[in-house]
């Protein structure tokens, strides 16, 4: 089978509470996801798969329209488990409840919503075409620069630039363009769980840059601007 789009919510959230079936313009956050992951497997004969620890986040899931018979076991819910282990142990619990083998999973995270299928299918059609790759994620231009603009603590005690490599650029614009992980969406081939890794980013990974605004919600403020952006139009791109 071609594709399992995978969708994690787990209840812990402390950053914002309850922020995966948190209200955004009248819906519930995790509809979003739900909406586009629908989307995409109707056009690329896929397969929809829940990971939650949480009641509440079941219920609600279903009322949108998706249901599941998986639960995330509290080993891979807590603050320090990594998601890339949340998504194998889904992936590997469908595959045997289906005793089938998906060629492609997508990852659609809850909360970074703002995308669009256009994103999805120019990201699929690269990576696809690129047969040495394992995994592609969704980026945004980076505001910050570690070649001008980001420093670190260096082993004298004092402050220098991050990348201190062909450092002197005089400004941003000058330096190489490097990229935030906005976290909204990230395509995995098969073979990629097979190597025991848990790091999305690999020697052979991609990225897809978002030509519009794009963020996840990590603190009250992200999930303020971003119901300011919704309520008022100003997100610049049609929502499912």
């Amino acid at each position: 089978m071609p594709v399992l789009v995978t969708i994690c919510a787990r209840g812990g959230s402390k950053g914002v509470p309850g922020k995966n079936i948190k209200p955004l313009g009248g819906r519930p956050l995790i509809d979003y996801s739900i909406k586009m992951a629908q989307k995409f497997v109707a056009k690329y004969d896929g397969v929809i798969a829940l990971s939650t620890d949480d009641e509440g986040i079941i219920r609600v899931a279903a009322e949108c329209g998706i249901t599941t018979n998986y639960k995330r076991p509290a080993e891979l819910a807590s603050d320090t488990a990594g998601k890339v282990d949340a998504i194998a142990d889904l992936l590997f619990f469908v595959e045997g409840q289906r005793n089938t083998k998906f060629e492609y999973l997508l990852d659609l995270d809850v909360t970074s919503p703002f995308r669009t299928m256009e994103d999805l299918d120019t990201a699929f059609q690269a990576f696809k075409a690129e047969e040495n790759a394992l995994t592609l994620f969704s980026v945004s231009k980076a505001g910050r620069n570690p070649y001008f603009n980001m420093v670190e603590q260096k082993e004298n005690g004092f402050y220098g630039v991050v990348k201190s490599a062909g450092s002197g650029f005089l400004s941003r614009q000058a330096s190489p363009q490097v990229y935030d992980i906005n976290g909204s969406f990230y395509f995995y081939r098969r073979s990629f769980f097979d190597l025991g890794t848990n790091k999305v980013i690999t020697e052979r990974s991609m990225i897809y840059d978002m030509p519009h605004i794009c963020f996840d919600v990590d603190h009250q403020i992200d999930f303020d601007f971003m119901e300011y952006l919704v309520n008022n139009g100003k997100v610049g791109i049609e929502l499912l």
